[in-house]
């Protein structure tokens, strides 16, 4: 029976290390339209807040890139990218093209040497372009900061307890680490006049067990022996704020996204959290696009228990079938639950490659694997 032309919506995300959402979704049309070169097919890179997310909402927003001196998460000079859509006054930064972990070489700096600095310099960058509102996408972190470094660029002072008995706190901080000699914050004089949405992939407060230092301070080097030094930098750097201010911050979900970047920019920017997927729907119109479709295709370099916990792939997935459109995942490798029933259909490169292939080809394989699924679709 001949396949009957298709409206297909090609939505991925990135696949972390090898593709970007961009050339992801350049791949899986490639292949697809090898296999059914009569759909019609619409390409919708994804990002929910982490790596790609500049580029990504700059092209759905048609805002024009520019770019910016700053420095990196170790203090090394670098030029960074933002979006500027001047007709609404909104500025889109990506944090990961600052402090981000993928910028640095592997293991040769420790958290404990990394800071968020540089991107209180491009929000300073951004305000004095005449932005009124900001909207910042902070995965992908290389830091553990609390939003420290952040804070200092835009002119807050830390200050420990002097050692003498009876003194006022006159020794002003510059490391994070130090933070839990902490006694007293100053506000600068003259407060970031910016809105800012902060765009989070995940919903862990600051501290505990499922806080920054613990479920993503290690991926970032953060060994166990560092814990009590960085949980109780971070803890007294909230208490503090607490006492001095009235507000608590540290138990909102989002606020240990990027290693605290997420407590750091509600704390000294006064910014607002926001669900990362849910600003990519609205500025790309994903809801009418996916009603449009007859068929949706998403994937990621992972498909796993995460995705289905709120990954943007899976909250994309959760839309397609309120909407009754078929949705396929993509991935590098799939460990799926054997009842899941988001998707139609979940293929992964490994079942036409080895991993350690894929990964060194992972375009060439996403392609051949989207033709080999577009062979294999049901006719209309």
């Amino acid at each position: 029976m001949p396949h009957m032309a298709q409206r297909v919506l090609i939505a991925p995300d990135k696949f972390k290390g090898t593709l970007s959402a961009s050339e992801a979704a350049k791949a899986i049309a490639r292949g697809w339209r090898a296999a059914q070169p009569n759909d019609e097919l619409t390409l919708l890179p994804m990002s929910d807040g982490g790596d790609g997310f500049g580029e990504v909402m700059g092209r759905a927003m048609a805002a024009e890139k520019r770019v910016v001196e700053t420095v990196d998460a170790a203090d090394r000079p670098i030029e960074a990218a933002w979006w500027w859509d001047a007709k609404i006054g909104t500025a889109i930064v990506e944090a990961a093209l600052v402090n981000g972990l993928a910028m640095l070489p592997h293991r040769k700096f420790h958290p404990f040497q990394l800071n968020t600095f540089g991107l209180g310099r491009v929000l300073h960058t951004v305000a004095r372009a005449g932005a009124k509102h900001c909207v910042v996408g902070i995965g992908g972190s290389a830091t553990n900061d609390g939003g420290f470094g952040l804070a200092r660029a835009l002119g807050w002072k830390f200050f420990a307890a002097d050692d003498r008995p009876n003194c006022a706190p006159t020794n002003q901080l510059d490391e994070w680490w130090q933070l839990w000699r902490l006694a007293r914050i100053e506000k600068p004089a003259y407060p970031l006049q910016l809105k800012i949405t902060v765009a989070v992939d995940v919903k862990n407060p600051l501290l505990g067990p499922s806080g920054c230092t613990r479920v993503y301070g290690p991926q970032k080097g953060l060994a166990e022996s560092d814990f009590v030094l960085a949980e109780g930098s971070l803890e007294q750097l909230a208490r503090i704020y607490k006492r001095q201010f009235r507000r608590d911050f540290s138990k909102v979900a989002g606020a240990g996204a990027a290693g605290g970047l997420g407590f750091g920019l509600m704390a000294f920017a006064d910014a607002k959290i926001a669900n990362g997927f849910e600003l990519f729907a609205k500025h790309t119109k994903l809801r009418d696009k996916i009603r449009e479709a007859d068929l949706v295709i998403t994937g990621e370099g992972a498909v796993d228990q995460q995705t289905f916990m709120g990954k943007g792939v899976g909250q994309l997935a959760t839309l397609c079938k309120r909407n009754r459109v078929r949705c396929i995942a993509l991935a590098g490798v799939a460990n799926v639950p054997m009842k899941q029933k988001l998707f139609s259909e979940v293929r992964a490169l490994t079942e036409i490659t080895t991993a350690e292939k894929a990964k060194k080809n992972a375009a060439r394989y996403l392609a051949a694997l989207a033709k080999k699924t577009g062979a294999d679709s049901p006719a209309r």
